[in-house]
């Protein structure tokens, strides 16, 4: 699983599966189900450590599911989120909206690339994060103060009782960094086919300066420079500061356990500086989250997941 995630951690699959159209999907997940074999979903792995021991049954690569599409949305209306993304993004009022619907397995930037060609505000903020558009929704990802709910429109999902079905956006069960998708919520169990979005018309040039100010941001915090699975921690309002800046005055950039580092360029980005395994990089947050604990007093959460055989 290594080779499946941005970390390059991660032990054996016991089998992995691109499905190439969403009847394959179908098919192999009321087939595993039946069999009771497990399944793990992955979109681009960006935001996971895999155990490395390996995932047992069957690893299900969202990849291959990667169309776009664009049709008109009618005349703007008066508010709610898809017109307000393309005011944010300098469309005028009153203009035409486009809806957009891609594939769970697109990468965020090809989507981001995708509008920025056709015009379209509003995913901007969104550009070189890494990841698919199903991780990011199913985490409910959140750049530069914009969430992925503050720009869907609604989903479509295989259930957990085997339907395909739409699942329009309620945002009142959408909060920071949490989705409805996630364990121990409403939609658990379900996986993400398809997300689509209304956006408003906005000036290329603004649009692309944007999105360059973003990835050269993720740059200069070292997102790309080692293995990693971009910001460890959530950050958590409630303490006044970003999570990063807690760990900085921890004095904790550097900081290393095996080949996991706490990265010398933010804080809150740990890194595999090598040949790291997840004991290390676990081993490497929970010593992060006792240090503040401890010093601070402040609780800090994983956003990252923690997936496989224990």
């Amino acid at each position: 699983m290594a080779r499946h995630t941005s970390f390059r951690i991660g032990g054996p699959a016991d089998a992995l599966i691109a499905p190439k159209t969403v009847d394959d999907l179908e098919k192999l997940v009321k087939s595993a189900r039946i069999e009771g074999i497990p399944l793990t979903i992955l979109g681009g792995g960006a935001n996971v450590v895999v155990s490395d021991r390996g995932i047992r049954g069957i690893v299900v690569e969202t990849r291959s599911l990667a169309s776009i599409e664009a049709a008109d949305a009618g005349p703007a209306s008066d508010g709610g989120p898809a017109s307000e993304a393309g005011q944010a993004s300098g469309a005028g009022q009153g203009a035409g909206r486009t809806r957009l619907r891609a594939g769970a397995g697109v990468s965020m930037s090809r989507l981001c690339e995708f509008a920025l060609a056709r015009g379209l505000g509003g995913l901007e903020n969104f550009y070189a994060m890494p990841g698919s558009l199903g991780g990011s929704a199913f985490m409910n990802a959140r750049c530069y103060e914009v969430e992925m709910a503050d720009r869907l429109e609604g989903l479509t999902i295989l259930d957990r009782r085997g339907d395909i079905r739409p699942f329009p956006l309620d945002h009142a069960a959408w909060t920071y960094k949490t989705s409805p998708l996630q364990p121990g919520r409403e939609e658990e169990g379900s996986i993400i086919l398809e997300a689509r979005f209304v956006l408003g018309p906005a000036d290329r040039a603004a649009l692309r300066a944007t999105m360059l100010a973003r990835r050269a941001d993720r740059e200069a915090k070292g997102h790309f420079r080692l293995p990693s699975a971009g910001s460890m921690f959530k950050n958590d309002r409630g303490l006044g500061r970003p999570t990063g800046a807690i760990l900085d005055e921890l004095g904790l950039k550097g900081r290393r356990i095996g080949d996991a580092m706490v990265s010398p360029w933010h804080a809150n980005i740990f890194v595999n500086a090598g040949r790291a395994s997840s004991h290390d990089i676990l081993a490497l947050v929970d010593f992060a989250r006792e240090e503040a604990l401890t010093r601070l007093g402040v609780s800090i959460v994983p956003e990252v997941l923690f997936i496989g055989e224990k």
